[in-house]
């Protein structure tokens, strides 16, 4: 006979508000009333803690100390009950108005290890080839000018930008042919070495830039090219769900420019990428998180994180060791972590293993800080690549998150707990070559 699995209290609630806030009349209800059928399916665990399901189909966790409602991984194999909760305690915030539950599925996967379909990094080999054939006169380089020489047509940078803006964890394998592709064109060798190459993830505004620029300066039909360089790579890419959700927000936002019979679009930078926003619909509202709402997309990569820690038997405690690895000068970070996780942060910090791989040198005019820095992480051992990959994607998409949200650089070779992990994934890797 099959065995069968142990009822769990957090997998029957989250099915149970699922099919709720997939019910059409969920979204004509008034969000008091929402309120309260969420919050009458409120858990509580032994320790006391108060877990609710809630926006973007994530759960969150009460903070005793403040009574905000954080998103939090829930534990796992832990008990819980249903004891509900004041409909009035719980904010917008935390209750879902439906169109947040059926965001596009993704992957946390970094692209170390599992390679680029071949067939996908051929179709943009072409694309890039026939870029590079235009001329710089025509397509001056406004942007991404630290990754190209200035005689490279910004053609070229439409495609590195939207592959690098759609990918939630731009970090390579030194091999990828995705990137070895556009070694002709780089000004200087990608950040990195030959084993990963720590990418940094562009703002929208420098895909806006490229496009804008040839607006202003009468030149339409570039102007029209570039956009549709950025969409075709986003169709592309649309097979990758390392790349889809964001690459379907992009293709949302250009395509009503490429249909246009003529030119309505703004050409000021700021304007163009608010227009290029508003097209997107609340479906899509968690790709776009990272343009619109820095705190939460933060929020989001942590539970990323702690979640693809889930093979480990604490994975707060592993989440805090990759945590560990961010510069926090101004002790901000503590108070944006749930209280479960901000404990086991905590601890680290009360070690002196925090902040180890900010900078090449403590500041202000400290002491260098060592090689790779000191890594927290060594105990992080993913059962396969598929895990290891998510885990780094999941760690180098909050450190980028984390730059996003307080300015604090990403190290050009990763984070100390990254790179402690990769170590010790290196021979598992396709090719042990790195080209650029």
């Amino acid at each position: 006979m099959t065995a069968v699995p142990p009822w769990d209290a957090f997998t029957a609630t989250e099915a149970e508000v699922r099919a709720m806030v997939a019910d059409p009349r969920w979204q004509g209800l008034p969000t008091p009333d929402r309120a309260y059928v969420l919050a009458a399916r409120t858990l509580v665990t032994p320790d006391g803690d108060r877990w609710l399901f809630g926006t973007h189909a994530r759960w969150h966790l009460l903070d005793p100390a403040d009574g905000r409602w954080i998103l939090a991984c829930p534990p796992q194999g832990t008990r819980a009950r249903r004891v509900g909760h004041p409909a009035a305690a719980l904010t917008d915030a935390v209750v879902p108005d439906g169109y947040d539950f059926h965001a596009e599925p993704g992957s946390t996967q970094a692209f170390i290890g599992p390679d680029v379909p071949e067939s996908l990094t051929e179709e943009l080999r072409v694309l890039l080839r026939a870029g590079g054939r235009k001329s710089e006169l025509d397509y001056p380089l406004t942007a991404f000018g630290e990754i190209f020489g200035s005689d490279v047509p910004s053609t070229v940078a439409a495609v590195w930008g939207a592959i690098m803006w759609c990918a939630y964890a731009p970090a390579f394998d030194g091999n990828e042919r995705l990137i070895t592709v556009f070694g002709e064109y780089l000004r200087r060798s990608l950040p990195g070495d030959d084993w990963v190459r720590w990418l940094p993830g562009p703002p929208l505004a420098d895909l806006v830039t490229l496009v804008s620029e040839r607006m202003r300066a009468g030149r339409r039909r570039e102007a029209l090219r570039l956009a549709a360089t950025m969409a075709d790579t986003a169709q592309i890419l649309l097979r990758d769900p390392r790349f889809r959700p964001r690459a379907l927000a992009l293709l949302t936002m250009i395509e009503p420019m490429l249909r246009a019979s003529h030119m309505t679009d703004p050409d000021d930078d700021a304007a163009l990428r608010r227009l290029w926003l508003e097209r997107c619909p609340p479906r899509l509202c968690r790709a776009l998180l990272v343009e619109n709402d820095l705190e939460a997309h933060f929020a989001h990569t942590v539970y990323d994180l702690v979640e693809a820690l889930g093979f480990m038997p604490d994975p707060r405690a592993g989440a805090a060791s990759f945590l560990a690895d961010l510069s926090d000068s101004g002790g901000t970070l503590p108070a944006r972590l749930d209280h479960r996780l901000r404990l086991a942060y905590e601890e680290l910090r009360r070690a002196g293993l925090t902040g180890t791989s900010a900078a090449e040198r403590t500041h202000p005019d400290g002491f260098p800080v060592r090689a790779g820095g000191v890594s927290t992480a060594l105990k992080v051992a993913p059962p396969d690549r598929t895990s290891a990959a998510a885990v780094l994607g999941a760690a180098y998409a909050t450190g980028l998150a984390w730059q996003r949200l307080t300015g604090a650089k990403v190290p050009e070779r990763g984070l100390a707990s990254q790179s402690a992990l990769v170590a010790r994934l290196v021979h598992e890797r396709d090719d042990h070559t790195g080209l650029y």
